[in-house]
């Protein structure tokens, strides 16, 4: 019973290792040293924001007491926090780019299929170009010919791509490529069909965020917008006012 609670534990942070490190190749964090990094940046900062936050409240104000432990701990959850939230972002972004830039993608790989390349030519040649356009793409696509010209099985590297990206789009791409390859279909149809598809997904999204910007500028036009405008408007008004009623006050007095 104990060695199969400790194999379980083995194999729940043998899996939490593996999904951080994915997280990493998803930021496009590949340095061998990264995880060491990350763990340490969330040791330090802690420390560091709640030694500021000591400092700050103690020079500026006289916060005693149970407040000023509060304040110290939220600072220190903040510093640790904050590693995993900048780790978020990055990947975040490098997504969004690879997803922007991948329609256009799947557009030069259909041109070079039919204009007679291979799968695996097609994809050096579209890796060159693309690195002008999105170097996290291009990049991507250079380690799967790398690991194809290292021997490694078309499957296999594509679903790599997939992994390092972490892209729903190519998984599926991945997938369309492999069956075609598997059953023998034409590889240019799919690639017509995958690239429409793609490309009214990206025109879906954009229309979703540009759907969402009237309920983000809400908070903006109510904060600062909004009183501008009324103090704008009713500003003459009550200056014409206070002067008005100031001297018939000053005279009844």
């Amino acid at each position: 019973m104990a060695n199969f609670s400790c194999l379980s534990r083995f194999e729940v942070e043998q899996r939490q290792e593996n999904e951080q490190r994915v997280k990493f190749i998803n930021a496009g964090i590949r340095h061998s040293s990264a995880r060491l990094m990350f763990y340490g940046a969330k040791t330090l900062l802690p420390l560091l924001f709640a030694t500021m936050t000591f400092f700050a409240l103690r020079t500026t104000s006289q916060v005693e007491g149970l407040t000023l432990i509060l304040c110290l701990m939220v600072a220190a959850l903040a510093g640790c926090y904050l590693p995993n939230i900048a780790l978020h972002w990055q990947v975040k972004a490098r997504k969004r780019e690879i997803f922007d830039n991948f329609p256009d993608a799947a557009d030069l790989m259909l041109v070079c299929v039919e204009a007679g390349l291979g799968l695996d030519a097609g994809l050096t040649k579209v890796a060159e170009e693309m690195k002008m356009k999105s170097l996290a793409l291009a990049e991507e696509l250079q380690l799967t010919n790398l690991e194809m010209r290292a021997g490694g099985t078309r499957e296999k590297s594509l679903r790599n791509l997939a992994l390092r990206t972490g892209v729903e789009e190519i998984g599926v791409f991945t997938t369309m490529l492999t069956q075609a390859d598997r059953f023998g279909t034409s590889i240019g149809e799919s690639l017509r069909v995958f690239s429409d598809d793609l490309r009214h997904k990206r025109q879906m999204r954009a229309e979703e965020l540009a759907a969402k910007v009237p309920t983000k500028m809400l908070f903006p036009l109510v904060v600062f917008i909004f009183p501008s405008i009324i103090m704008v408007i009713i500003g003459p008004a009550v200056i014409q006012v206070v002067r008005t009623i100031l001297p018939m006050l000053s005279n009844g007095q």
